[in-house]
Parts: C-alpha cells; structure tokens; sequence
C-alpha cells in the first residue's frame, strides 16, 4: 500500500479551516462508546508484537530454568545420578516451550484482529500459570513450609496487565483463573499423594497475594486503556478520525483516516510547524495564512491524474494537516528500486499522465517545486491499471508569491523547497521559476525510470546542486538499452540548464511523448503485470 503523503502528530483541538459536517448526538455517542471500547488500531497492532515477543523470551527462559535446575541439582548431589533423569517438570517445560514459540509464530504470520490475538495471549496467561504453578508444586516434599508468597504466577499477572493491554474486565477475568492455578495444583498434588503443605486451608494461606495482585492488575489495565483511549481522542482532527502510521518523511508522517460518518477511506498529511522555516510565532502565523492560500489553490485542481485533497486545516500548535484519497500501488521510486528500470513504452506512458497533471497546475500558475519518483503514485483506478497521481500539491508555490524579500521554504537538507536530486538549476540558484522548473524536475524523473540511475551522483547536496548547474548528463542510452533516440533527445532537452531549451509547457512535453514510435503501453499490460507483481 502506498499512500498520498506523510504525517501524524499529537492535536490537541484542532480547528478545521472551513465548515464541519454536523453530527447528531446519536452519532456522537455511538463515536464515544467506539473510542471507549477499543485502543486504537495501531497500538493494538503493536500489542501484539510484543505478546509474541514475551513468548518468545518465555520459551528460551523455560529453557534456560530447566537446564539450570538440572545442574543445579547435580551441585547439591555431586554422586546422585538422578540430577540427570527426566520428570513431570521437564514435560511441563517441554510443553511450555512448544506452546510459547507456537504463540510467536501464529503473532508473526497471522493476519487475524489484534484483538484477537490479544484475547489469545489472556489464553496462553492461563496456560502459564498452571504450567508455573504445576512446576512449583508437583515436586514439593513434606514438611515444605507454608507462608503468604508472590509466585511467578503473580508477576505474571502484572507483566501481562503492563505490556499485554486488555479491558479490565477480560483482565480480572482470566486474571483470577491464573491465580486460580497455584490452588488447582496444590490440590492436584494432594490427589497424587503428595502432602507437603498441610490441610486446604494453607491453599488459602499462601497464595492469598496472588489474588491481591490481580486487583493491582486491573488497575494498571484501566490505567492503560484510559491512554489509549486519550491517544485515540487526540488523533480526532475534524471530521476524520486517525488510524494507523503508514508513513513518515522530512515534512511529517501520514495515517490511515476514516471519516466520522463516511465511510470512505483517507490519508492525513500532518507537516510539522519546524519544517515550515518559522523561526517565531508571526512568522508562523504568516506561513500558514500562505500555506491556506496555496492549500486552497491546490484543492480546485481537477485534473484525475492528481491526488484528490479533501480537507486541509490547521491545529492549535500551528500544525497543518492535509486531508487526501487514499491510493492503492506504490510509488515510482519503490518500483523502480523493486522491479528496475522500466521499459520505453511504460515511461512515456506515466510521463503523459503527470504531463496532465502538471499542465492545469501551471495553467493556474502554480507551481510544484518537487517533482521526483517519490511524489508519483502508481496503482489502480476502478478499473485502470498503471494510474497515475501527482502528489504533495498540498505544497505548490504560486509563481507570483516569490519576490526578492520572500524566500524560499527551506528544509533540512535542502537549500529550497526541493530535492536536490530533481532540483532544476533556476531553484537552485533562487530564482523566479515557473512550470519549465517542473519539466527539468520530470526529465530528472524521466532518466531515472529509463535506466534506474539519478542524472548524476553526489555525496552532498551542495555538490549534487552544483552538478545540476554546470555538469552535462550521460545520455540515457549509455546506462539502458533499448532507449530510442526520440525518447533520449526528449529527455535531454527536459535537462537543458537554461529554461528557454526546454520543452515549454507540460502540454508541448506531452505532445512530443505522444509523437514518439514505440508500441503503446496498454491496459492489458498493465494488468498482467499488476496481478503478477503486485496481486489484491
């Protein structure tokens, strides 16, 4: 799944730039027993990780205290051979072992509900402690003496109520039947003949903590699910509720969204207030009144071949977040670094459709700034293959907004809004640019999918910049065959250091791909790849 953008961070109250769909009280209520009920999806998802990373550590610890128990009792008994004989204890290692590093396996390969898995690891908690309980118990000798103790039982009570969360009441639950074990056991020993520790009634009398602390247990439950529950109210923005992370980058991360009343799917871009260049509050306050300006520009655009924006709005901590379709594919740069450069016929057909994409944008004077495989989706539409959809116009430049006492939004790592292996020599140098940036920007792209190589290489971004300034890139068909020489002229021309040598418009690029005598990409290719290399 590759997805629109990059972003989550914490929001308290954010406030939504436009009007809110109204919500009923029914609705409302229905949302807050939602939130009440469950931990947010992701942390869920981590829970069960480390329920099967506690597995594993208990497979290895059964382990390790059987064979320290064997050698152990061979340094008490030097001469008594027993040390080495198998018994009821071992079995019950032997089973526990299988049991956790089946748990592991089955968290690790299961795509089943994290909670389910969640309410399976409250399961194998019961399992444990009868196992612990049976070890500790089966082998006591008479004359054993009986006070109030915390068993291994109880400790793993509280680490299961820590690190695996539950509601509390499926924690009190399976919490009492786990204490309940160190009873069982004592009263299945006495059934076997054993009597070390007395009448029934020190059952009661030495395993009372146990039960105590799965009162403790409930507790830190409670606790637990209450930040799950403030984690789940904080990831509230608007009208859309954040889900799952699914991405980061340099200008913030990207959750999964589902609106409130909708059902229809969403990523939310969340760019944090640093990486905009405000070094105060008034400058911050400036950016994001440009950002809203820019963000509303970008949000007309029509074109299908860029990413829907749905919403867009700012936080009380000046964070500003993008509401956008969630795709389904990958992105240009991934495919390109898992499959390897892509045929003539595959790269003209995705240029023509970022040339759409491009062509109204410029046609509203704006500007992209940051064109590169990255910001290129790939994927499935309806029924079309190989779509594609321009992303991050959430951050276009309006071709008039940059004057000589306005600069550039810089990043770390980048001297302007850019990536310098995509970053056209006028950017580069600060200068007023216009659409002819982007096709610099989309030649770099061009030459990359053709041969799997950036136009040129360099260790820092200064000495990459100054390549895009003064260096002449190797042809294409030095690095790829079956680069035909229209397509390689094409490209060049887009990598020409002065704009007035470049295609014009993202219209004229098109055109020219269009002209160019290779076998069409077609849909049935498309297809056929898709279900081979990336199947639903």
């Amino acid at each position: 799944m590759a997805i629109v953008c990059y972003g989550f961070r914490y929001m308290p109250n954010p406030q939504l730039i436009g009007p809110l769909p109204q919500s009923t009280p029914a609705d409302l209520r229905s949302s807050s027993r939602g939130r009440t009920r469950d931990l947010p999806p992701d942390l869920l998802k981590e829970a069960s990780r480390r329920l099967g990373i506690m597995s594993l550590l208990a497979a290895v610890l059964w382990v390790l205290a059987t064979v320290f128990g064997h050698l152990a009792s061979r340094a008490i008994s030097p001469g008594d051979a027993r040390w080495m004989q198998l018994g009821v204890q071992d079995a019950i290692s032997v089973a526990s072992v299988l049991v956790s590093l089946a748990l592991f396996a089955y968290t690790r390969r299961s795509q089943r509900d994290p909670r389910f898995i969640l309410d399976l690891g409250l399961g194998y908690l019961i399992f444990t402690a009868l196992a612990l309980s049976l070890t500790f118990h089966w082998g006591a000798t008479a004359g054993s003496p009986v006070f109030p103790m915390i068993t291994w039982v109880g400790a793993a009570i509280i680490m299961f109520a820590a690190i695996v969360p539950s509601t509390p009441k499926k924690t009190l639950i399976a919490g009492l039947i786990a204490a309940s074990m160190n009873p069982i056991s004592m009263l299945m020993s006495r059934t076997n003949g054993a009597s070390a520790f007395g009448p029934w009634t020190n059952v009661l009398v030495m395993h009372y903590p146990d039960f105590l602390l799965v009162g403790v247990a409930v507790v830190i439950s409670h606790v637990v699910t209450r930040l799950g529950q403030q984690v789940s109210k904080a990831r509230e923005m608007g009208s859309y509720h954040l889900g799952e992370l699914l991405g980061s980058g340099g200008m913030g991360e990207v959750y999964k969204a589902t609106h409130r009343m909708l059902a229809r799917p969403a990523a939310i871009k969340l760019i944090r207030p640093e990486m905009l260049g405000a070094a105060n509050a008034d400058e911050a306050e400036i950016t994001v009144a440009r950002f809203r300006r820019e963000a509303e520009a970008a949000a007309n655009l029509r074109s299908p071949h860029t990413v829907e924006v749905y919403d867009f709005g700012v936080t009380e901590d000046e964070t500003i977040y993008i509401v956008m379709e969630l795709l389904e594919g990958l992105d240009l740069e991934s495919l390109v670094r898992e499959q390897g450069p892509l045929p003539a016929s595959r790269v003209i057909h995705v240029l023509r459709q970022v040339c759409d994409s491009l062509e109204e944008a410029h046609t509203y004077g704006l500007v992209h700034r940051d064109i590169k495989p990255a910001n290129i989706h790939l994927g499935r539409v309806g029924l079309r293959h190989d779509f594609v959809k321009v992303l991050d116009f959430g951050l276009v430049k309006a071709v008039t907004d940059t004057t000589a006492d306005q600069p550039l939004i810089t990043v770390p790592g980048q001297v302007a809004l850019g990536t310098p292996a995509y970053m056209s020599p006028e950017m580069a140098l600060g200068e007023k640019v216009d659409g002819r940036a982007d096709i610099y920007a989309l030649g770099c792209v061009a030459y990359f999918l053709i041969t799997g190589h950036l136009v040129f290489q360099a260790e820092k971004a200064f000495q990459m910049i100054a390549k895009h300034l003064q260096t002449i890139p190797v042809p294409p068909s030095e690095l790829a065959l079956h680069v035909p020489p229209s397509l390689e002229r094409l490209v060049l021309s887009c990598l020409a250091k002065d704009p007035k040598d470049r295609p014009q418009s993202a219209g004229e690029l098109a055109r020219s791909l269009a002209l160019i005598d290779v076998n069409p990409w077609s849909e049935e290719e498309a297809t056929q790849w898709w279900a081979v290399n990336r199947p639903a």
